[in-house]
């Protein structure tokens, strides 16, 4: 069973969550699986001192980022078509809304790479599922609205670094329906074949992201499996 990891770059602030990547990856295998690391060939918005917070001169490739959490073996989007992954999932981390999409600035206004487009819908018209975590199920919200996905970023009553909120009023006005998950449990929609699970958009540690990555691993395989 292979299954693709999306990857926005390498850093949270801006690429792909390097912690929620990783997880994944260790995941995939624990359960018998390869791990298919995909990217883009082309630059990401704006880099991110990650000590500081602040936005550097300079520019950055999303696929050689990426390529360092993948040691070097990724592919460019563009050589990948839906048979050649029996899944896909997608770390969180701002890359998914700066990079593959611009929401960080626009929000449910905005709009998403079109290969990232590309390759969700083809997955989802062949019925092949797609794990979106912590951040990324907006890409899942732009690339097919009003297809009614069940999606969560997270629960409105638990602490959290983000306005969960407005993320569920963002995304429902692209016509999918949010709904409030805690930390460790994971969303499945049976009938789109989405999981989606918190991660690090609440207030999280490590293990416990291990803990909600592994839920979501457990709950593909089943999906897959039925």
């Amino acid at each position: 069973m292979k299954i693709g990891v999306l990857l926005s770059g390498c850093g949270v602030y801006d690429g792909a969550e390097i912690q929620e990547a990783v997880l994944t990856l260790l995941e995939i295998e624990r359960i018998g699986a390869e791990a298919v690391c995909i990217g883009i060939n082309d630059t990401q918005y704006h880099v991110v001192n990650h000590l500081t917070g602040d936005v550097q001169q300079q520019q950055r490739n999303m696929l050689e980022e990426a390529a360092r959490i993948a040691r070097g073996n990724i592919l460019d989007i563009n050589q990948v078509v839906p048979a050649d992954i029996d899944a896909l999932i997608i770390p969180g981390g701002f890359g998914s809304a700066k990079n593959f999409s611009d929401w960080a600035f626009k929000g449910p206004q905005g709009t998403i790479k079109p290969e990232v487009k590309l390759l969700l819908v083809n997955l989802y018209n062949v019925g092949k599922p797609i794990v979106a975590l912590c951040v990324s199920p907006i890409l899942l919200a732009l690339a097919l609205p009003n297809s009614s996905l069940q999606l969560t970023l997270g629960h409105t009553a638990d602490p959290s670094p983000y306005q969960i909120q407005e993320f569920n009023d963002g995304i429902h006005t692209l016509g999918a329906q949010p709904k409030n998950i805690k930390l460790g449990d994971v969303l499945v929609d049976t009938e789109n074949r989405i999981i989606t699970a918190p991660c690090y958009m609440m207030d999280a540690t490590i293990l416990q992201i291990q803990q909600n990555i592994q839920n979501a691993l457990k709950a593909l395989v089943q999906l897959l499996e039925a």
